[in-house]
């Protein structure tokens, strides 16, 4: 159903409400989305709720590697539930609209959980390089404080950059059309609403993501490069395997995060078209956050077992 702009707005004024896209007009097609997204949506909540919970209450993984951790899992949870809730009542409700002051609180918190995740990833990159190549000196040099000023960080960062890019965007007028060609108020399908000339806007959007998603990924790159030296010089096939294995988990979640991420934000303008960024949007903010949980649980045999241990105390308190 196509909303008009003059149900909610006089000609004279810039557009105050809008509206999201179905989907599909098949009503199945749309059941069956909104089941599988919401089975997805539970799963990536309970796994990373718990990791979380593990991390937290058991004193063996108090330590800068399941500290960021749960400082990633947490920003999981806020990553999904910005997005997932609104996009799951537009599948099944012709309540599909938005007003601007909520469209504008859902991008900044979608912007501020996404460029967290990316300096978070970047700052867990540096934890395994410490942790490999200055096994020595691990302890010391990655304190509590350190550890704790990299989170504030990252969280710091994207507040900044959230609140940076959502004022910038939402400084514009918007004359319409106002359905937004996409399930939540991501910048690019935004901008594509504003009136006038947005290159402006355009460029800073590309300048942030090139600073906020390049600038941590070439971070982790150089990590890993140095870790991969390091790893080549042990003597002990033991020793080499065990340490490649501490990094793997971390390898497969940032090539999930940063692949999609990368390939819907740095890519041409002219490239750009509403059916792949609906795709690759659906699997950063869905499939990612769900397969993140997995990856360490199943990788990681500490993890593992303190999300047992978990699990059966919960179950004995409940019998």
């Amino acid at each position: 159903m196509n909303l008009s702009c003059s149900q909610w707005q006089d000609n004279s004024e810039s557009v105050k409400h809008f509206a999201f896209a179905k989907f599909s007009a098949a009503a199945e097609q749309c059941l069956l989305l909104f089941t599988l997204i919401l089975l997805m949506f539970l799963a990536s909540l309970t796994g990373n709720a718990l990791i979380a919970l593990a991390i937290c209450t058991n004193p063996t993984l108090h330590m800068p590697m399941y500290f960021f951790l749960a400082n990633l899992s947490l920003l999981e949870i806020g990553y999904t539930c910005s997005v997932i809730p609104k996009m799951l009542q537009s599948l099944v409700s012709e309540a599909r609209g938005i007003s601007r002051e909520g469209c504008a609180t859902q991008m900044f918190f979608f912007t501020l959980f996404a460029i967290s995740e990316c300096c978070l990833l970047a700052a867990m990159a540096f934890d395994r390089y410490m942790a490999i190549c200055s096994p020595l000196h691990y302890a010391t040099r990655m304190s509590r404080g350190l550890c704790a000023q990299l989170a504030v960080v990252s969280w710091a960062v994207g507040c900044v950059v959230g609140l940076g890019q959502t004022n910038y965007i939402f400084s514009l007028n918007f004359c319409g059309p106002c359905e937004i060609d996409h399930f939540f108020c991501d910048l690019p399908p935004i901008l594509a609403l504003a009136c006038g000339d947005t290159s402006h806007n355009e460029a800073a959007v590309f300048v942030v993501a090139v600073l906020c998603i390049s600038s941590p990924f070439l971070l982790i790159i150089a990590s890993y490069g140095r870790i991969l030296a390091a790893v080549l010089i042990m003597p002990s096939p033991e020793g080499r395997w065990k340490a490649l294995s501490t990094c793997s988990s971390h390898l497969l979640v940032v090539t999930l995060f940063y692949g999609s991420g990368s390939v819907t934000y740095l890519r041409p303008k002219a490239s750009h078209s509403p059916g792949t960024d609906k795709l690759l949007a659906l699997f950063y903010t869905v499939v990612t956050s769900m397969l993140n949980p997995i990856i360490y649980s199943l990788r990681n045999k500490e993890v593992k077992a303190a999300l047992w241990r978990t699990l059966w105390k919960k179950a004995l308190t409940r019998g």
